[in-house]
This record gives structure tokens, sequence and C-alpha cells, in this order.
């Protein structure tokens, strides 16, 4: 078995980092090796699968504790050559409820006390993903289709975890509760105290005959997909929730959400801040100094505008409304183009010539700013 890296080390964290700094590390990372960023890319592809089981691991209490004692062994009883549990598919000897709430769950989830009843439904846990986008799919809205892992019930044993044909029986040590109760004689009288059956492992069933295709858990995590509808004026980072795509619910409890994060890709020419688009457009001197007709891009197209005689390098002007579309709404931001002059280079004598005669026929009044400089140096000396 290969060598596993050191699970702070792969998201650049160390112990004492707060469950934030832990999940801001988590994003940074996942997006640098998005498979959708890096199609074909089986390093990345690697990476982004590492990135995804030290999250799985830092994030949930528990775990974080165990691997922070044992390192990998504590989380994963085959490395090194360890061994299952008792029979659990992902080979701890833990409560399944638990370990599908950590593994599968997301950062919403449902939140609360659990009720101490094992047979009471249970709101599944959101899970999360990320769609990237183009800039202009996030300015006009689209629709994409999006993949991601979810845990199911399963479909072999409807849920029950016992195998075909057969029952999961009632717990005859708590008789179903799941939990039982020990009196204990202290110098203050008998107390009472309620702890998770060691029999049933506070399920308050027992499964004789494991479902072979969940192997007793009932659920199994499956690919899924969903096609949803990103709004125009969606931002980078954004989440979209989609109500009930999440992880099933146990005992008939309703389904969690999926969050999709929304990732937009930057664009080589426009630059969004807030709803508005800034861009450069580099124009020539003459252009600059004579004025004229220019195109400029859009995300709507191509248009002319009338640049001014005597344009300066970074002046700035405004087309209304060909900005991002607000979101929830029909109005738009502006766009913003900075003018960029540009000096002419590899000239040739007699353009040489040329710019030497229009440099000595210039005087102050063509350079006013060379004017106001020339008056402050003049005062100050």
């Amino acid at each position: 078995m290969a060598e596993k890296r050191d699970y702070y080390e792969v998201l650049g964290v160390d112990k004492s980092s707060s469950d934030d700094e832990i999940k801001k590390a988590y994003r940074k990372a996942a997006k640098k090796y998005h498979p959708d960023l890096h199609p074909g890319d089986k390093e990345a592809e690697a990476n982004f699968k590492e990135v995804n089981e030290a999250y799985e691991v830092l994030s949930d209490k528990d775990k974080k504790q165990r691997y922070d004692q044992f390192g990998h062994a504590g989380v994963d009883p085959n490395y090194g050559g360890g061994a299952g549990g008792y029979g659990s598919p992902f080979g701890q000897d833990i409560d399944f409820s638990d370990i599908f709430s950590s593994v599968f769950g997301g950062f919403g989830g449902f939140s609360g006390r659990r009720s101490s009843n094992p047979n009471a439904p249970r709101r599944g846990t959101d899970v999360e993903t990320t769609v990237y986008i183009s800039f202009e799919e996030a300015a006009m809205g689209c629709k994409k289709t999006v993949e991601y892992q979810a845990v199911s019930q399963c479909s072999e044993c409807n849920g029950t975890g016992a195998h075909k044909g057969t029952q999961a029986k009632t717990c005859p040590t708590c008789s179903g509760r799941g939990q039982v109760t020990i009196n204990q004689r202290t110098p203050f009288g008998v107390v009472q105290t309620s702890r998770a059956c060691d029999t049933c492992k506070g399920q308050g069933k027992i499964i004789e005959k494991p479902c072979r295709e969940c192997n007793g858990a009932g659920r199994v995590r499956r690919k899924k997909s969903v096609e949803i509808t990103i709004p125009a004026g969606i931002s980078d980072e954004q989440v979209l929730n989609v109500s009930g795509r999440g992880n099933s619910g146990t005992n008939g409890g309703p389904a969690g959400d999926l969050h999709v994060y929304i990732g937009v890709r930057p664009h080589p020419v426009f630059e969004r801040r807030g709803d508005d688009i800034w861009c450069e457009l580099p124009i020539t001197f003459s252009q600059a100094a004579l004025g004229g007709e220019v195109t400029v891009p859009t995300l709507y197209g191509k248009v002319s505008y009338n640049i001014h005689e005597g344009t300066q390098p970074n002046d700035i002007f405004k087309l209304k409304g060909k900005g991002v579309q607000h979101l929830n709404s029909k109005s738009k931001g502006d766009q913003y183009v900075k003018i960029v002059i540009e000096v002419p280079k590899n000239l040739s004598s007699k353009q040489r010539e040329l710019i030497r005669e229009l440099d000595k026929s210039s005087t102050d009044k063509n350079y006013s700013k060379r004017k106001t400089f020339k008056q402050k140096l003049k005062d100050l000396f």
C-alpha cells in the first residue's frame, strides 16, 4: 500500500486550525484541482480525491480525534494491514447513522438533538458539489446537469438492511429502544443513566443476515445527476440550494438538500465588479489625438463608440446597460472602458522624422498637463 500523506499537509493546515479554517483550505484546494478545470489530467484528479479524503476526516469531530491519536490507522482499519469491524461496509465498528452523517453529509444538514427512538424518522444530511461555468453563462444564466455522490435507500433490501426475504429482529436486550438503562448505587442514592445498547449498537434491531448489496446499512452511495437552472447575474462562489436532493433520510425521514457551489471561470477580456463590467481598450496615439470611431467588445456583441479628440491615457467611458444582469431582476449593470494608449515601437526613419516634426511644432497649448507641471516647478523654485 502506498504511503498516505498527512491529511493536514494535504490541506495546508495544522492541528490547531479551526473548523472554518479547515473548510476554507479545503474549498481552495478542491477548486485548484477540480477535474472540470483539468480535463484528462490524472494527477489533478488524484490530488482532488486526496483533498476530499482529507477533508472527509478532518471535518468530522470524531474522525479527526481518532486521526490525531492514531494517524491513518485510526480512520482506516485496512491501513497497514488492519481488519474491519463487525461487518460494516466501511470496515469500522461504529453506528451506521453516524458514519453516513459524517462521510456523506454536507455542510448544512439537520441540526438539533437526535431522537432517542432509533426508529424515529430522521432527515437525511445535506451534500455539496461544485459546478464551473463560463463568465458569459454567469452573466446571462444557463442550465447545467450536475453530477454528485449521495446516499440512497438500498433497492435490494428497500432500506431494511436485511437480506432479501428476511427481516431484522427487534433487539431482545433493549426491546427495540436502542438504549439501555443502568442503575448505579452512589453515596447519594441510586442514579439512573442511559447508554446505547451494546447488543444492537443503538439501532434497536438486529440483522442476522445482512443485505449483500449494502452490507446491512440499508443505504448505498451512488452517483446522481440533476439539471439545475443557474440564474443570470450569479457570482463566483455563490450557492444554489436544491431541496430534497441530498442524502436520503432514514425511517421515512425526508432527504437532505444539495448545495451547489458556483465557480465562474475568469474571462480573458472582461473583469466583473459587482454587476458592472470593466475592460481595457488599446488605441493608437493618432486615435487618441484626433479622436474617431472605435470598436468596443461587450457581452452582447461589438458596439461602435466615438472617442473625443485629445483622449488621455486611463480615460474611462461608460456603456450604459452593457453590464451583468442583476440577480432576480431584468435590469443590468454598465460597462466601463478604460483607455490604454499604446506608444508605437519599431519605427522607421520616416516615422521618426514625422514624430520629431510634430514635437517641434507643438507648444504648451497642446500639452495642458506639461504646462501645469512647468508652472508648479516655477512656483516651487
